[in-house]
């Protein structure tokens, strides 16, 4: 008991995300353990808490009085009582009996009245222990006293007698948000067994006119039966039908006669052709043919027509149509059939207006004043998914002070909405249906009003709610968890101190493998976080261990001399390190500016050679981030585009950040120095929890590669190229440090890194940058209802991005999100197409129906083929639009081409027809194609994607 209040003081005022129970499970444990040590339903785990709790608190209860009767609070709130009367073997009782959930049974209900009535009315049943069988037995439960909590039990699992195992009854049951209990209280017993009795008399004469109405919609004797009103239609179209008859040799095609002679011309039949049968002798002999017949038999030889033996009779009407009728005889007939068909239609309506007046009374049986004051609210709906031996639980709480349903599932807690309970809840649709429902009295507000401070009045809220007790025990835990926050916070710094001692320590070594120019390696920078010092570093490849080349080396030995003698030279504002330290202007826009300088205004003199060769410029670059360069470089040796890129925005501000170390130690200490600074940056970029517009994978590859956890080699080899990119020559650091990059390339053996693995993880990077565009291509046009032209972009991004989907989580974008606007885009243009067909012109009708034939009917095999319920939802709801045309009069012409469109629609199959080839992309800077992914997410971030 005290450990449950432990519990749940700490959800009331732990500083915590969430808090563990396991002490409190693990005695609960102890407490429930059955002997048969088997496991138990939540039904029965809820009727042992109650009980369980039930005794604690009487034995505290008993503890705490003082002479009077202890009151126990979970009987009060959750136990009832209601009044069993009946009659046992012709003998009456009544007994009060007490309940805390109380039990319904769902199987052959529709709704919970329904279930009420059953439980609390248990019919006359004949005794068995009757010596003459005439006592008959039966009860009525009449509720005393209801609790402030209403608890149902329904019962979804029955036993299976021939399988010999339980199983869940999936059958759907309704509830409804507000329950008036009135019906089943003591004191309205009189006035409901009226009008119960009043019902059962009204359910009566409903199944005598239901009954009645049925021969009339289901007329005929034999197995197939018709509506009376329209076999009266069909005898009255017959009667008023007039024969046409033609001749049988005009519905065979003369063009082809049989034997597959087409150019042969046949002639009219003679006399003796029309005649099917032979002319018989009168004396009875038929064997033999007389001259005339043996001559006429030769020249029909050859032009012999085979149908003229089993051709139809001249006469056979086209159609069904009566052989001899007069005026007369029709014009009584018409009248008949007419007014027959009058009488029939009138006494059918009258027959579905008496059974739907009387539905209506029995609704309304309750609804007066009198029978509606004891309402119930519902608060909470407990829902299984699964089957009888096993499933998953979670919970639906109505939430008073949001005005909302809020969902508890393991420990997700989101907000849902009526309708996704309802579909969660009543079962029939899905294996998941309520198992408890809890009402509370509404009017009892006291059970979900905040609680005030009686001196303040203010609202409690967290820890003000508290005795005493559990005020002091939810603070030390509080206390414990923030020394716990210092502890990790310490073991952090200190993980942060030990990095940098041995980036320290390899830079030294570095420094006196340089200066003694021993052959020994520098110790190199892992692109991974250094080990703890107690641990074993990592092997490292081969390539990054060995020293660069003799001649390289010199010529970075040169390259560093000439840069520190420069350096030395120069102003300090204008040395490298300030170049590349110096903070950014603020920018006038978010877009990158590359200046070429002209002679209005010339580069700074110093920065100017006399002898400069007239093949080299001299630029000005504003890179974000990083700051303003003035660059000299050769005609074509310089690419203004990738410098813009945030991989070159990175790299400079790593060698930048490494230029202590280039100046002390050299060109190779410093590489692995920025080397080292770059990777930790993108790592930081890869673990952080950034929203859809900034999405970091966008603006590095290694980042996509991290996230996606690619193989070290192959994140080795890329930040490699990225540090010898051409472009970095634009100043001594630069160069020498990207120098070291291309001889490390150059040292990688074939066996080190597998190239068809690393350009199988580049083209997977292609592969999702084509999908982005994609996807931002049909969000931007989705946005500018452009609906035609955005569907086959949300449609491709959709099926590409469930590819790259399929071989990880963080190869591709939101799901749910992409599959939200592609169901989206596809109900607008059935919407577009409905109204074009509903407009009746012929130029909207065609291109309506050519819209849902050559795209909507198209796509829809890809909704059905994974069976998503919003998909499912979508499809069914495009379906009912134009099934919803078949019941409205409308020109025969438009009824003929709904009839031909609507089978396409209504195809099942999720066969993928033949497609539209993938629209064109145009090609995108990594710069431009993250910020115009960016603005489309932040717009789209502003529209809700739960989907319907």
């Amino acid at each position: 008991m005290q450990e449950l209040r432990n519990l749940f003081s700490l959800m009331v005022g732990s500083k915590r995300k969430y808090v563990d129970p396991s002490r409190a499970v693990e005695i609960l444990k102890d407490a429930f353990k059955s002997s048969e040590s088997q496991q138990q339903d939540v039904s029965e785990f809820t009727h042992k808490l109650l009980d369980w709790l039930e005794d604690a608190f009487q034995m505290k209860a008993e503890e705490d009085r003082e002479g009077e009767k202890p009151k126990n609070p979970m009987v009060e709130l959750f136990y009832g009582r209601f009044l069993a009367v009946g009659v046992l073997e012709g003998k009456k009782f009544e007994n009060t009996e007490m309940f805390g959930q109380y039990p319904l049974q769902v199987n052959g209900f529709k709704d919970l009245h329904e279930c009420l009535e059953a439980a609390m009315i248990e019919g006359e049943i004949e005794s068995l222990h009757s010596a003459e069988n005439s006592a008959r037995s039966g009860q009525e439960h009449w509720f005393t006293e209801l609790p402030p909590v209403l608890t149902f039990e329904l019962s979804r699992f029955e036993f299976n007698q021939t399988l010999g195992r339980p199983e869940k009854i999936h059958n759907k049951l309704e509830f409804s948000s507000m329950l008036y209990m009135d019906r089943y209280m003591d004191r309205n017993r009189e006035i409901t067994r009226i009008k119960r009795e009043e019902i059962r008399r009204l359910k009566e004469h409903l199944m005598l006119l239901q009954q009645r109405l049925e021969r009339y919609l289901s007329y005929g004797s034999g197995p197939k039966r018709f509506p009376l009103a329209d076999v009266l239609q069909y005898a009255m179209e017959f009667a008023s039908s007039k024969p046409v008859c033609t001749s049988p040799v005009e519905d065979i095609d003369s063009t082809a006669p049989p034997g597959g002679t087409t150019g042969q011309q046949l002639s009219p039949p003679s006399t003796a052709e029309l005649d099917p049968l032979p002319p018989v002798e009168s004396s009875g002999s038929a064997s033999g043919p007389t001259t005339a017949n043996t001559a006429a038999q030769q020249q029909r030889v050859p032009i012999h027509k085979p149908f003229t033996q089993s051709r139809l009779p001249p006469d056979l009407p086209m159609h069904p149509a009566p052989r001899h009728i007069t005026d007369e005889e029709l014009k009584v007939l018409e009248g008949c059939l007419q007014r027959w068909r009058s009488e029939v239609e009138h006494d059918t309506r009258d027959l579905q207006g008496s059974i739907n007046r009387i539905h209506r009374t029995i609704e309304l049986m309750y609804s007066d004043k009198s029978m509606m004051q004891v309402p119930y609210r519902l608060h909470a709906v407990l829902v299984h998914e699964g089957q009888a031996n096993a499933g998953h639980y979670w919970a639906y709480i109505y939430d008073p002070h949001q005005l909302c349903w809020m969902k508890y599932n393991d420990i997700s807690v989101t907000k849902s909405s009526w309708e996704e309970l309802v579909r969660d809840s009543f079962g029939g649709y899905r294996n998941a249906s309520a198992y408890c429902l809890m009402y509370i009295n509404d009017k009892k507000p006291f059970l979900i009003e905040e609680e005030f401070d009686k001196e303040t009045g203010q609202i409690l809220s967290g820890m003000d709610k508290l005795p005493p007790d559990l005020k002091q025990y939810a603070r030390k835990d509080n206390e414990l968890f923030d020394k716990e926050v210092e502890e990790w916070d310490v073991l952090q710094v200190r993980k942060a101190q030990q990095e940098k001692l041995a980036l320290a320590a390899a830079a030294a070594a570095s420094a006196a493998s340089s200066i003694s120019t021993s052959s020994s390696s520098p110790q190199p920078m892992s692109i991974e976080s250094s080990p703890p010092d107690n641990t074993v570093p990592q092997q490292e490849p081969e390539y990054m261990e060995q020293p660069s080349p003799t001649n390289d080396s010199k010529h970075l030995q040169e390259d560093t001399e000439r840069a520190i003698s420069r350096a030395a030279a120069e102003h300090e504002e204008r040395s490298p390190e300030a170049l590349l330290n110096a903070s950014p202007p603020p920018p006038s826009s978010s877009q990158p500016e590359v200046q070429v300088c002209t002679p209005s205004a010339p580069p700074p003199p110093d920065l100017v050679t006399e002898g400069e060769a007239p093949g080299q410029r001299t630029v000005e670059v504003a890179i974000p981030n990083v700051g303003t360069f003035l660059i000299e470089s050769e005609e074509g040796g310089y690419d203004d585009e990738a410098m813009m890129t945030p991989n070159m925005q990175g790299v400079i501000m790593a060698i930048g950040k490494s230029s202590s170390v280039y100046e002390k130690n050299g060109p190779e200490t410093a590489f692995f120095k920025a080397i080292k600074l770059e990777y930790a940056r993108l790592l930081r970029f890869a673990q952080e929890d950034t929203p859809p517009e900034n999405d970091y994978r966008l603006q590095h590859v290694i980042v996509y590669f991290i996230q996606n956890q690619a193989p070290k080699k192959i994140l080795e080899r890329t930040l490699l190229t990225q540090f010898a990119d051409r472009n970095l020559a634009f100043d001594e650091r630069c160069k020498s440090i990207m120098n070291v990059a291309r001889a490390k390339l150059d040292l990688i053996k074939p066996e080190e890194v597998n190239m068809d693995e690393y350009e199988m993880w580049h083209q997977a990077y292609r592969n999702f940058r084509e999908t982005t565009i994609f996807m931002m291509t049909g969000l931007e046009l989705f946005q500018k209802t452009n609906y035609m032209e955005a569907l086959m972009y949300l449609i491709y991004s959709y099926q590409y991005n469930k590819e790259l989907l399929s071989k990880g989580q963080y190869r591709g974008h939101d799901e749910e999100l992409l599959g939200h606007y592609r169901r989206e885009c596809l109900l607008k243009l059935n919407e577009q197409a409905a109204a074009m067909f509903e407009s009746g012109e012929e130029p909207e009708v065609t291109t309506g129906l050519g819209i849902m034939n050559e795209l909507v009917v198209l796509c829809i095999p890809l909704l059905l083929i994974h069976e998503t319920e919003r998909d499912l939802l979508a499809v069914e709801d495009m379906r009912n639009r134009w099934c919803s045309y078949l019941g409205q009069e409308m020109e025969p012409s438009l009824q003929e081409k709904l009839t031909d469109f609507l089978p396409k629609l209504l195809d099942c199959s999720t066969e993928i027809k033949s497609f539209h080839d993938p629209p064109k992309l145009p090609s995108y800077s990594t710069l431009e194609l993250s910020e115009r992914f960016g603005r489309v997410m932040a717009a789209v971030g502003r529209v809700p994607t739960d989907g319907r």
